[in-house]
């Protein structure tokens, strides 16, 4: 498929103080981290890209809230540290279904190792795909949201 720029949708999700990331094994960097997200589906809106994508890497059902960040890779002006695709990601507030229980998918991207309930304490002492840890606290802190409009 071929597109000018990717759209990645993800979700965030904290309970008892602790934000739930998958984790990969990265040939280069390490231990990596990132929220269960990745592109959409033809002919599938952004909501049901973050239901499916926590689902997928996480095991988990979740209800959809608001927008909370939207983040952009520009690989020019990221040294292609994350491969030449520009992507934006959408990130949304969400809440796990209490009934499922977030682990390792049966299939799963190849370096990705576990899921992980990580304590926002810690967030500082990770490192994620996303350099997003302040602003991800701020977000927590001040629970400033976006509106998604959905035109049906």
């Amino acid at each position: 498929m071929s597109y000018h720029m990717r759209v990645r949708a993800g979700a965030i999700i904290i309970e008892d103080n602790k934000i739930l990331l998958t984790e990969y094994d990265n040939p280069i960097r390490g231990k990596v981290y990132d929220f269960p997200a990745g592109g959409t589906e033809p002919n599938e809106t952004i909501s049901e890209a973050v239901m499916r994508e926590a689902l997928e890497e996480a095991c988990i059902e979740v209800k959809v809230g608001s927008l909370a960040f939207v983040y952009e890779y520009a690989p020019h002006l990221n040294q292609n540290k994350f491969g030449d695709t520009h992507t934006l990601t959408l990130l949304f507030d969400c809440e796990r279904r209490k009934d499922t229980i977030p682990r390792l998918p049966d299939t799963f991207d190849a370096n990705q190792s576990g899921v992980k309930w990580v304590p926002l304490s810690e967030l500082e002492n990770i490192e994620m795909y996303a350099n997003i840890q302040d602003q991800l606290k701020d977000y927590i802190w001040t629970n400033r949201n976006i509106v998604l409009i959905e035109e049906r």
